[in-house]
């Protein structure tokens, strides 16, 4: 199976090719339940048989255990066949079984805790770290992960993080990974489109990970910062496509959205969403993909995939076939901004 793929060479290195559907590994971390490692083998194989070449993980992920997860999967394959990122500003530390993180959100993982460390050092051995659990040979993204209110719970501590990151040298650090060769692509993995404003008017970034904030629910990234990206050459990665569920089950009871159960007003909104997709014999999973590929500045969406069947799922929405009308019926009725492109 061929996926659709985006060429990004915003530095005239040669860039990367992404493909248009990439692969969140936050599941294979036994993200809200626990999975074996053959349910984890299986289903990145399916990415792989799918054309899947476009992988991102992250430390915090499992505590590590993401990243050793990949680890024997991308032993055999060609090194330049697929993109990987991996994040840092955290250390996994070993730690004593009742401080581990994560506990009730994490499921069968190491006995680890999470330091946050956007220090020069930091970086760095986080960088090492994750070649370690990697076991490749090269690492194409870093990007500096949840510098966010989200994250550190409120816009000052999240402000008070994002100092630190440059005043402590964690970005130049990135900027050193960066010129020496070490890394491609320098960029950030956050929840919030503001963050990365921030960082984008402060640093010279490559790529933006932004989870959940451009998507059928979503567009007040088109503000100000998806301009910015566009003038500037950054690309964007969409993860959490489905704003963390509720975009692919429909607005059932205790549907979720961005980590939470979903508000009415959220409850009702994908209801319309989803009455328009019906009038097209849509699958509101399958424009809930799609849409954010219609910007320009976008190179891969990553939905998660826990299981065979999931996985199955995002490579049949990114092959769907989507009408036009779909997305003007969507502007008409209110349910989509009349700026976004399409």
């Amino acid at each position: 199976m061929t996926l659709k793929t985006r060429h990004w060479d915003r530095l005239g290195n040669g860039g990367l090719t992404f493909t248009e559907l990439g692969f969140g590994t936050a599941p294979l971390g036994n993200l809200y339940k626990a999975i074996s490692d053959a349910e984890a083998r299986a289903t990145l194989d399916a990415a792989w048989a799918g054309g899947v070449r476009y992988f991102d993980t992250a430390p915090l992920y499992g505590l590590g255990l993401s990243e050793t997860r990949l680890n024997p999967f991308l032993r055999d394959k060609p090194r330049d066949e697929y993109v990987l990122s991996t994040k840092v500003g955290r250390l996994i530390q070993a730690c004593a079984a009742e401080h581990r993180a994560g506990i009730g959100k994490w499921f069968d993982v190491p006995q680890r805790r999470e330091q946050f460390d956007y220090s020069y050092d930091g970086v760095m051995r986080s960088f090492e770290h994750s070649f370690s659990r990697l076991g490749v040979d090269r690492i194409d993204i870093l990007y500096v992960h949840d510098l966010c209110a989200f994250t550190h719970g409120s816009k000052e501590a999240s402000d008070i993080r994002i100092d630190e990151f440059f005043g402590a040298r964690g970005y130049d650090a990135m900027i050193s990974l960066r010129d020496q060769g070490l890394i491609r692509a320098i960029g950030g993995g956050v929840n919030e489109w503001e963050v990365c404003q921030k960082l984008a008017e402060r640093g010279d970034f490559d790529l933006f990970l932004l989870a959940g904030r451009y998507t059928l629910l979503e567009q007040a990234a088109l503000d100000s910062f998806l301009p910015l990206c566009e003038a500037r050459g950054i690309g964007i990665v969409t993860g959490g496509p489905y704003n963390s569920g509720i975009l692919a089950t429909g607005a059932r009871p205790g549907a979720f959205y961005n980590y939470d159960p979903a508000p009415q007003d959220v409850l009702d909104r994908v209801n319309a969403i989803e009455a328009v997709c019906k009038d097209h014999d849509v699958r509101m999973v399958d424009a809930a993909f799609q849409f954010p590929l219609l910007h320009p500045a976008h190179v891969s969406v990553i939905p998660g995939g826990q299981g065979v069947s999931e996985m199955e799922g995002n490579l049949m929405a990114a092959q769907a076939d989507i009408p036009p009308a779909l997305w003007s019926d969507l502007k008409a009725k209110g349910l989509m901004r009349q700026d976004a492109p399409t």
